[in-house]
């Protein structure tokens, strides 16, 4: 008896493996050999990046899937513009070839992939626009993070390529590709490079890419990996979380703190690497809004640290949203951790260290 969403994890794996030989291409092409292009303008590597990786995945999508509606990050209408015709020819190309590439074991010439497809400019272009869906509840679609974590991927750290399937407003599958995680963390020799599936009620599974099928492979299962050292993961970038309430938090709960960029940082909470995963909002000012969440920055994340048996919630212990549109709602913050006890510790530490933080503000205002 075949398994739930079996043929949609493989459509899946098949998308974001293709769509890393994008990020990995543009990376030794762009970025490592040619510096002067990091800035960010219209040809930045990211920005080619994206855009490639996203016509990949979507292609498959589309091809497998043609009536799941997309809810990705990027749109193609500035690649139609005259003045960006070298930006969207290196996008076609890279797309193209990697969507060319030899079907290897469980790939399937329906899904779009392989040389005997025509594709044109524009078809890869629409294809970049079907991730226009705005997404919300009581409907099957999929969402697409073509590349987590620029910084990351910028200076040949850690970033993600990530997609997942939501039904009804519950995550039922999450795949994230990420070129740069070491396959086994207690043996650099073993090289770099992996992908991690979960699937609603059937677990966690780290993939080598060379093969879409899940022989041979080990599942992620907290424990998988313990680390000595108790780390909270956070995320790199001052402006995407509030640095000085985690450290609060950490010293309370001892723990170490290890920035990472990307949604990597769920995959090795999964697999052991990390006590904590925990994102709060930055601090705003002049009145600003903090920064709303979008649904493809967690939801591959948060099913994957599920199905490895961990737990997570916003900031005050309650479940995520997924159904409310494109964006998650008020931004609470985000606690995953490794067990439901942790779990509970964190989200009590959190309170306390907004209550000396709320305090100290109260104290400093004239």
């Amino acid at each position: 008896m075949t398994k739930a969403f079996s043929v949609e994890k493989h459509v899946a794996i098949a998308a974001v493996r293709r769509a890393c030989l994008v990020t990995c291409t543009v990376f030794n092409q762009l970025v490592r050999d040619r510096t002067d292009t990091l800035k960010k303008e219209d040809e930045s590597p990211v920005t080619v990046g994206d855009y490639a990786a996203q016509a990949v995945i979507n292609t498959v999508l589309k091809n497998a899937f043609p009536n799941d509606p997309i809810v990705g990050e990027e749109g193609a209408d500035a690649l139609r513009q005259g003045s960006n015709a070298r930006l969207r020819e290196r996008v076609v190309s890279l797309a193209t070839n990697a969507l060319e590439e030899d079907l290897i074991d469980g790939e399937k010439v329906q899904w779009g992939l392989g040389s005997e497809h025509e594709r044109s400019s524009e078809s890869l272009l629409k294809a970049i626009d079907e991730g226009n869906d705005t997404g919300g509840p009581n409907k099957r679609m999929w969402t697409v993070d073509p590349i987590d974590g620029t910084k990351g991927f910028l200076r040949g750290g850690q970033y993600a390529v990530c997609l997942s399937l939501i039904v009804n407003s519950q995550v039922v599958l999450g795949v994230i590709g990420c070129p740069n995680i070491q396959i086994h963390p207690a043996n650099p020799d073993e090289g770099k490079g992996c992908i991690f599936v979960a699937v609603r009620g059937q677990g966690a599974f780290q993939v080598i890419p060379n093969s879409i099928t899940l022989s041979g492979t080990g599942a992620v299962k907290l424990p998988y990996f313990p680390s000595e050292t108790s780390y909270v993961l956070q995320s790199e970038e001052p402006k995407h979380t509030n640095i000085p309430l985690i450290k609060r938090v950490s010293d309370e709960l001892h723990l170490t703190e290890w920035g990472m960029d990307s949604q990597a940082k769920y995959c090795c909470l999964a697999r052991g690497e990390g006590a904590v995963y925990l994102r709060m909002p930055a601090p705003t000012v002049g009145g600003k809004q903090p920064y709303e969440e979008r649904i493809w920055d967690h939801a591959p994340g948060s099913i994957l640290v599920e199905e490895a048996g961990g737990k997570i919630t916003d900031s005050e212990g309650a479940p995520l949203r997924f159904g409310l549109g494109r964006g998650m709602g008020e931004n609470r913050g985000f606690v995953a951790t490794v067990d439901e006890e942790l779990h509970g510790q964190v989200v009590s530490a959190i309170k306390r260290a907004q209550f000396t933080e709320d305090a100290k503000k109260t104290k400093a205002t004239p």
